[in-house]
């Protein structure tokens, strides 16, 4: 695609911008507060998770515009264009829509011109800007404003298929940042070296979301027939789940049940583990996920012990124990660091060890009494409010960064 085409589908992009605003497309009553332009590499309907957490509690007060990466599609006509739509939340879920066959260079043009059109046509002129990937800089790295917060919530680099130029990346974005808060301690001590301001915020919960699944829900239809015992997991299914854990854990004990909720991602389904006791139900709506919670006897964490979970510190622990699910968890690091004294989660690393842990938590459901007092008092300090409240007083303190970025280098800054 030439430049001439793209400079003519920015003429398009701020016409669309306009019409979308015209039409009241955001709720003028929450422009109290500096918007956030959140830039992230999940998608908001994907799973709901720590942006959409942060996202839709940033939304009370001031607008917010959360930037996806592109889509890309074989039938786009008029070039580039900018999708828009915003949620019941509040959140305007902003969206690139690229032709396929675009090079590098001209996405970064189109984003950047993109953006450029939604900061002048809604007037913006002192928007914070969150990151939660280093890849939105190439088009956004234009515009200096004092405060940018980047959201560390994964070491993306050590997942499947990263781009090599990451760390490089996150390098500068690391210097621009006033504030960077981290997903998790293992997490905060790796980039504390690189920035003055570095703040470790694990994953919280929505102990009210949850909490129903202690009482009895009524039984998904796609779980009604599974037996029990029901051993549960819901999350993204990818490389961080050990899939040789469990199939072991599957033969060792047919007479458990396995139950796996969640989309599979950047792995061959194929190649997953199959056995008449381990269940695949697919991807749910985070509404849906208490009920799912709600009958299971006991909750899994199965990740490997990889470089990918190297730093990450799973929602799933909190969540599971507000729905009052005694949990078994593989070492990871920031589990083992937040939960090793609680008496509702038992870690295991191994099959055989995993079993013993599984037989022990399927007492404490029996007994929820003895342990769960104990795990509402941790949850207690794990809100997601409170998570905001207190990187919201971080940022508004925060100073602008005090070094200069790296020099840009590579393709990336055409």
């Amino acid at each position: 695609m030439r430049l001439g085409d793209l400079w003519m589908d920015q003429h398009n992009i701020a016409a669309s911008l306009l019409a979308f605003n015209t039409h009241g497309g955001i709720r003028s009553s929450r422009g109290e507060e500096p918007p956030i332009i959140c830039f992230s590499h999940l998608r908001w309907d994907f799973v709901f998770q720590r942006p959409q957490h942060l996202m839709t509690r940033a939304a009370l007060s001031r607008r917010v515009f959360f930037w996806e990466e592109p889509i890309w599609s074989e039938s786009l006509e008029g070039g580039p264009n900018l999708r828009m739509l915003t949620t019941d939340s509040g959140v305007t879920v902003v969206t690139p829509m690229m032709p396929n066959g675009m090079d590098e260079r001209a996405v970064v043009r189109a984003q950047r011109w993109m953006l450029d059109n939604l900061l002048a046509i809604y007037r913006i002129s002192d928007p914070i800007f969150w990151y939660y990937t280093p890849q939105a800089l190439p088009f956004s790295a234009h515009l200096t404003y004092p405060r940018v917060v980047y959201d560390c919530m994964d070491e993306l680099s050590a997942f499947l298929g990263a781009d090599q130029l990451l760390p490089t990346l996150e390098r500068e974005l690391l210097a621009r940042a006033s504030v960077v808060f981290t997903g998790g301690f293992s997490l905060h001590e790796a980039k504390r070296q690189y920035h003055r301001n570095v703040h470790p915020f694990p994953s919280g919960v929505d102990v009210a979301h949850f909490r129903p699944a202690r009482h009895g829900l009524p039984e998904p239809l796609d779980q009604q027939s599974i037996p029990r015992p029901r051993l549960g997991f819901y999350g993204v299914i990818d490389e961080r789940m050990d899939q040789s854990l469990l199939a072991q854990l599957a033969a060792l004990r047919p007479d458990w049940q396995i139950v796996l909720v969640g989309p599979v991602v950047k792995v061959d389904p194929i190649t997953l583990p199959r056995a008449p006791n381990i269940h695949y139900l697919g991807s749910k709506q985070y509404n849906e996920l208490p009920a799912y919670l709600s009958g299971w006897d006991v909750a899994l964490m199965p990740f490997a012990c990889n470089e990918a979970t190297r730093f990450i510190s799973p929602t799933k622990t909190p969540e599971y124990l507000a729905g009052g699910k005694p949990v078994v968890s593989t070492p990871i690091a920031d589990v083992v660091r937040s939960y090793r004294d609680a008496d509702g989660v038992q870690i295991a690393d191994s099959a055989q060890s995993f079993v013993a842990a599984v037989e022990h938590a399927l007492q404490l459901a029996q007994e929820p009494t003895a342990w769960l007092t104990q795990a509402d008092e941790m949850l207690a300090t794990a809100s997601w409010d409170g998570i905001w409240a207190r990187m919201t007083a971080l940022m508004d303190r925060s100073r602008p960064a005090d070094h200069a970025p790296e020099s840009r280098t590579g393709a990336v800054w055409a």
